[in-house]
């Protein structure tokens, strides 16, 4: 299919990979800040107040509609992975919202004079396979002439209400999983400098073209008490957004966090492939976080594209959960638990 189109590299034409070129915390909280209060909506059961995956809306039935949308810059070379990963990245929202995807509407942007439109076509057909393996129809979209190539979905979903999860109302004694590997920005950003091994190539994509299902099936288990997906803000700064929406704080066992391996983490480091959002990251949320080694906050700064889901289990139901995932086909163990509010949001021990 590529061999008609002349080659190009697409992560050249992109100042940011990924869920990397995120507005940092900080400004975004700035921004935020700046705009009036809209009015009230009674049926508007998740808005932006606690930063949440999705918004939320009442149908009055006994369900609610999720409603989010995703997009950013190319992560990969290959059209039909970006297409694909940037897909399931903006179907996760719903997924961590506990919900069910509905259809999903694309949003794309192409530098027409600088990159063969027909790739552009292969981005939509990545879309369109993310799209299938979620059950939903990609219905239709919306495109502009583009500086840079820019994609991603609108998504709707439902969710059974009792069934809805959000990134708050957690309790102190939870016990914390990730879904998911973290990682992905230093081998992401490795390949954006031409340091990539080949060995390597696979590792991110892989892993970003996973589709995190198992939320919809997470949203069924009431002692799971809150739920966010990990993306651009690294593991810490959604982290912190669950331990502040909670009025709790976490302590975290850092060998115990999922991490692709360490010994190929550490080549990248040695190479210093460490993303720009990762110091944009910490410098957003660093004050909250309690100290950290180089090392910690490199990994777990590390802007995410289309990461895993952190969960929040119940105290006392670790075992139940674990089993649960282990019939979905995940082997999952905890890395932390959360803690009474203390001075600092996060405590990261050795």
């Amino acid at each position: 299919m590529h061999t008609e189109l002349p080659p190009v590299k697409l992560t050249q034409y992109s100042h940011g990979a990924g869920c990397g070129c995120k507005i940092s915390p900080k400004i975004l909280d700035e921004i935020l800040q700046s705009v009036g209060k809209q009015a009230i909506f009674p049926n508007l059961l998740v808005g932006n107040e606690t930063k949440d995956d999705a918004a939320v809306y009442d149908l009055g039935n006994g369900t609610g509609l999720v409603s989010t949308t995703d997009f950013f810059m190319p992560i990969v070379d290959d059209p039909v992975k970006f297409g694909k990963i940037a897909s399931v990245n903006a179907i996760s929202d719903v997924y961590a919202m506990g919900g069910k995807p509905l259809m999903a509407i694309a949003i794309l942007g192409w530098p027409i004079d600088k990159v063969d439109p027909r790739y552009a076509g292969l981005v939509l057909d990545g879309a369109r396979q993310a799209c299938a393996e979620a059950g939903i129809p990609l219905a239709g979209g919306h495109s502009i002439d583009c500086p840079e190539p820019v994609f991603g979905l609108a998504v709707s979903g439902l969710v059974d209400l009792p069934n809805l999860k959000t990134n708050a109302g957690a309790s102190a004694g939870c016990a914390l999983y990730l879904t998911k590997k973290i990682g992905v920005g230093i081998l992401t950003t490795a390949q954006k400098k031409n340091l990539l091994q080949e060995i390597h190539a696979d590792i991110a994509p892989d892993s970003m073209m996973q589709l995190n299902k198992a939320g919809e099936l997470f949203g069924k288990l009431d002692y799971i008490e809150a739920m966010t997906d990990v993306t651009g803000f690294g593991l810490l700064g959604h982290l912190t957004e669950m331990c502040e929406g909670s009025d709790v704080s976490a302590d975290i066992m850092f060998d115990q966090v999922p991490v692709i391996d360490r010994q190929i983490l550490d080549y990248y480091f040695e190479q210093k492939s460490i993303p720009g959002g990762t110091n944009r990251n910490f410098a957003s949320y660093g004050h909250k976080i309690a100290p950290l080694t180089d090392v910690q906050k490199a990994i777990l700064c590390d802007p995410q594209t289309s990461g895993g889901l952190l969960v929040a289990v119940r105290a006392g139901h670790e075992a139940e959960f674990e089993a649960f995932a282990q019939a979905a086909g995940m082997t999952l163990k905890p890395f932390g638990r959360l803690i009474p509010r203390k001075e600092f949001a996060v405590y990261v021990h050795a």
